[in-house]
């Protein structure tokens, strides 16, 4: 009777060790999986980031940047050069904004830029006579553009853009485009504009001889991070005429690039490259006193007609 007793009090720890050190094998295996969970949860929340950075956030966005240029030199007594008492100086400037709405069905994306710039030139400054200020740079410039998304990277779009001088001449050439056509969007920050009908309307007043047109409207703009902090924006507009493409064509391409460097300040540089053969042209009737009746915008050369270029760098504040 005891041995029985015995077996069964031996076989009943056995059981209870048994039973504890599958309770400790399953809590061991609960805490690994949540370990594994853990981890999973924390892949997906760098997912999750990443592509909410992609598609950017929702609703509206709105930002700015500028540029401001400064250079001043000035030399007294300077008997080396042929001009020994000189002064020079140039302020820039050059900003852009944005507002831009991107919603599920539809997007709405608006921008201006103003690329202003004075420059002043005394070589001598013991005359008594202080130099004005001209203008060096002048261009200013508002877009807005909406599309009905077909997906989500493509959609039927509306544009209108309007170009002018600010500071002189203030729409005098004025160019405003009206036209519709498709938008795609690639990838985030990245838009390309094709609109094959397209209006390209020029403003001027009397005294000087440009013609408006039925086109083509193409636009590319696009912005991102480059390594070691610099923020990168290129944009690229473009008409082509179907009434004279060789003439009454024009094109723009800007760039700036920023690099931050304390709460929004930092050092920026930027460039642009143009051709409008109707405003060298009206230049070089004005310039050169010709009549339009008999020089025509076909007898302009190439030397006429240069490529069109500026290069602003300086300091930088972004919002």
């Amino acid at each position: 009777m005891r041995k029985v007793v015995f077996m069964i009090l031996a076989f009943a720890g056995w059981a209870v060790s048994l039973h504890a050190q599958e309770i400790d094998q399953l809590k061991a295996q609960k805490a690994e999986k949540k370990a594994q969970i853990a981890a999973l949860q924390a892949e997906v929340s760098s997912l999750d980031a990443q592509i909410a950075e992609l598609q950017g956030p929702a609703g509206w966005q709105f930002g700015s940047t500028g540029t401001l240029g400064l250079n001043f030199s000035s030399f007294n007594n300077w008997v080396s050069s042929d001009a020994p008492n000189t002064f020079a100086s140039t302020i820039g400037f050059s900003g852009s904004a944005f507002a831009n709405l991107d919603e599920e069905k539809f997007f709405w994306r608006n921008s201006a830029l103003l690329n202003v710039a004075k420059t002043k030139l005394d070589t001598d400054t013991e005359d008594g006579i202080d130099a004005d200020y001209e203008t060096s740079a002048d261009a200013f410039g508002i877009s807005s553009l909406y599309g009905h998304k077909l997906s989500p990277k493509l959609a039927i779009s509306a544009l209108g853009e309007y170009r002018t001088t600010f500071l002189s001449n203030f729409n005098n050439p004025g160019f405003l485009d009206l036209g519709t056509g498709a938008t795609w969007t690639p990838i985030n920050n990245m838009v390309v504009v094709i609109h094959p009908l397209n209006y390209n309307i020029v403003m001027s007043k009397s005294g000087t001889n440009y013609n408006s047109s039925l086109g083509a409207k193409i636009v590319a703009d696009y912005g991102r991070q480059l390594p070691r902090g610099i923020a990168w924006k290129t944009n690229l507009s473009t008409f082509l005429s179907y009434k004279d493409i060789s003439n009454l064509s024009n094109w723009i391409w800007t760039n700036s690039f920023s690099f931050n460097v304390w709460k929004g300040i930092g050092v920026g540089f930027e460039f642009g490259l143009k051709n409008n053969k109707q405003e060298a042209y009206n230049y070089k009737l004005k310039t050169d006193g010709l009549d339009p009746e008999t020089f025509q915008i076909g007898d302009l050369s190439s030397d006429d007609n240069p490529l069109q270029t500026y290069w602003l760098l300086g300091f930088t504040y972004k919002l």
